[in-house]
């Protein structure tokens, strides 16, 4: 069973003169004592709500898990295998979600694979402590799985580790077994000059159940470690497995060489003579395929589970629909009332607060009606406001057991935050949501960026948007946060100017079923925006306010585009340029990456062509000048330390200066048609 796996691995890697063939090699023992004889899962159902997860955080490994796939029965055929590493096959060089079947989480930068696997157990324990039900009824257990995690050297380098570790224990995460790849070996060579950590002692003091050091290549041993970790209810397990990379290589096994290149066609032949390995380049014995086929195995768990599901289904109707429903990801059936009605609320009560308060606002009224809304900060709860009524702080009793708290306490972890969240989401059951300040989401942006390559529903709730922070100084106002989280694909952003444009702003995020969403919200209280409509809002971009409304009946002149706290600069330069008899329409924009996803036409009718567009926001300028803007009242630099009105004054950030900034276009327009 290893051997093939061993095989696998440095025929695709050659074929592909390309991979990483060591790490499969040396892990390959490992593999068959958890998934030979541990893990839960069906090849035909890959979704299956009661799998065991496994996540392969050294995903440069990939070809451990795809040849896993394969031999296991999922629909993982051999010309994938040999496709490794080409254009659209399902074996990529890092394995991918929602690209090859079975994969659970998109891996590649270490650690985070680690992080996820924290969230896919906590999500886990909560679900249980939810939905399973003990009572006159009799038992019901239908949430009862573990995630497994493969982890190696790397992944424990990076500090993300030690953030998720940290919480995992601190979450008594019993169910949760990492198995760690000792092997000594990253690309530079061996890591004992730079990695001389106690990894065992280092976990321990996490408070996880360590066992080992144990030998990588029993499976026998590993097999044993695992139904020991198994017994630990209340403590995470980190199982160290001492390895050999390239494992069954002559030449190669223990060095840097086996780790990222591939082993060579003589290197392969003499791999094949000393494993006794007879097989020609992806040929397997059905010997191998019978002892890895786990079809069957597989079958009779989910019918076992899906018959527990119908005595579950008939004690407890409801909750067996409710918990299809937040498996599912749907959202309940009344939602679209209850968002109308909270942007309603929101408009009617027109309140002059702080856009993070208008964030909590919207939260208090989603929250209630939405129980898979699981929310959190690291360490700035009461800066962030991303506490609710229907969110008391999560809890665990001594025995591991949590209390129902649906708020989160991260502490000062952000990048452990944001990744523990994409395991969350991908677990599935709830929609996960944390706060810090913007200028912080740069601790957390590569987990930002694997949410939206994966395409999963997280929430980031980024308070403390610009210099309006005030007095912290540039080391916390953001600047160039807003158009850099912008460049990341698929990923929404809105920052929002009123107390109705961040409720649709939450509206958004919880349809965005495919990509994560980024709130970008005020410290400083924003006056609420009279406007004729809110359905537009949606939009990303809308047309609040013509020169009509400020007693000018002409056509406009030039468009004023803001964001957030910028919004009400821009319509006091519409009043004071109207003063003068100068006709501006001003366009809030709370979400570019909303507005530039509608189609053209409306895009021209909010910002009409032939007029100078004039954008006005507390960042960095050069995002702008896509939208064809004739100038750009922003900030270049980084912020001083001083009360946020001495700031905006002393940055330009003022109505006289956005006006005078909107007569210097039209001039400049005006001189470019007579030169014409």
């Amino acid at each position: 069973m290893a051997n093939a796996i061993r095989a696998l691995a440095m025929d695709a890697v050659q074929q592909a003169n390309s991979g990483h063939p060591g790490a499969p090699m040396g892990m390959a023992d490992m593999a068959v004592a958890l998934w030979g004889r541990h893990l839960r899962h069906n090849p035909a159902d890959p979704r299956w709500a009661n799998r065991d997860r496994f996540v392969l955080s050294n995903g440069h490994a990939s070809m451990l898990v795809y040849a896993l796939l394969h031999l296991s029965g999922y629909d993982l055929p051999i010309r994938e295998l040999k496709n490794f590493r080409q254009l659209h096959s399902k074996t990529p060089g890092h394995p991918e979600v929602d690209l090859t079947p079975g994969i659970e989480t998109t891996t590649g930068p270490l650690g985070q694979g680690l992080a996820n696997a924290v969230g896919m157990a906590l999500a886990e324990k909560l679900l249980a402590a939810e939905f399973n039900q003990e009572g006159d009824g009799g038992t019901h257990v239908v949430v009862d799985h573990h995630t497994y995690v493969f982890l190696g050297d790397g992944c424990l380098m990076e500090g993300i580790s030690h953030e998720a570790s940290a919480l995992a224990a601190a979450w008594k995460l019993g169910k949760l077994i990492a198995l760690y790849d000792d092997n000594g070996i990253s690309i530079d060579g061996p890591v004992a000059p730079w990695f001389v950590d106690d990894s065992a002692r280092r976990f321990a003091a996490y408070g996880w159940n360590v066992i080992g050091p144990i030998d990588g290549h029993d499976s026998g041993a590993v097999d044993a470690a695992i139904t020991a970790a198994k017994r630990s209810t209340d403590r995470p397990s980190f199982i160290v497995c001492k390895t050999a990379i390239g494992q069954g290589s002559p030449n190669r096994a223990g060095t840097a060489k086996a780790h990222g290149e591939p082993l060579g066609a003589d290197e392969i032949a003499l791999t094949r003579q000393a494993l006794a390995w007879p097989y020609e380049p992806f040929v397997l014995p059905e010997a191998a395929y019978a002892a890895w086929d786990a079809k069957a195995r597989g079958a009779a768990l989910q019918s076992d589970w899906d018959a527990a599901f119908a005595r579950y289904r008939a004690a407890h109707p409801q909750l067996a629909d409710e918990f299809e429903r937040r498996m599912a990801g749907r959202l309940p059936v009344n939602f679209a009332q209850i968002a109308v009605d909270a942007v309603i609320a929101a408009h009617t009560q027109a309140e002059t607060v702080a856009s993070r308060k208008a964030s909590q606002l919207a939260l208090e009224a989603f929250t209630a009606a939405l129980p898979e809304l699981l929310g959190g900060s690291a360490d700035l709860t009461g800066s962030n406001l991303t506490n609710t009524k229907s969110t008391p702080a999560l809890r665990f009793d001594a025995s591991g057991a949590p209390n129902g708290g649906r708020h989160i306490n991260y502490g000062v972890r952000e990048f452990g935050m944001a990744a523990v969240m994409n395991g969350v989401a991908l677990h599935g059951g709830f929609i996960p949501y944390g706060g810090t300040f913007l200028t912080f989401s740069d601790y957390s942006r590569n987990a930002i960026r694997m949410a939206a390559l994966m395409k999963q529903r997280v929430i980031h709730v980024f308070t403390h948007d610009s210099i309006g922070l005030g007095e912290d100084g540039p080391t916390h106002q953001s600047v160039e946060h807003a158009a850099s989280l912008r460049l990341i694909p698929n990923l929404d952003v809105w920052r929002p100017g009123d107390t109705a444009e961040t409720t649709v702003a939450w509206t958004k995020a919880l349809l965005n079923t495919d990509r994560p969403t980024a709130l970008l919200l005020s410290r400083q209280n924003l006056p609420y925006a009279p406007k004729s409509g809110l359905d537009e809002i949606a939009r990303g971009a809308y047309v609040l306010a013509e020169p009509a409304e400020v007693g000018l009946k002409k056509k406009a002149q030039a468009v004023i585009i803001a964001t957030g706290s910028e919004v009400q600069l821009a319509l006091h330069a519409q009043q004071r340029l109207a003063a003068d008899g100068i006709a501006v329409r001003v366009v809030s924009m709370p979400s570019t990456t909303t507005f530039d996803r509608q189609d053209a036409g409306y895009k021209k009718s909010v910002l009409p062509a032939g007029l100078p567009r004039i954008a006005v926001e507390a960042g960095v300028t050069d995002f702008w000048w896509k939208y064809g803007c004739a100038a750009v009242v922003g900030i270049d630099s980084y912020g001083e330390s001083a009360p946020a009105g001495v700031l905006f004054q002393h940055f330009g950030f003022t109505a006289e200066n956005v006006a005078h900034t909107v007569l210097e276009a039209l001039s400049k327009s005006a001189n470019t048609k007579e030169r014409s």
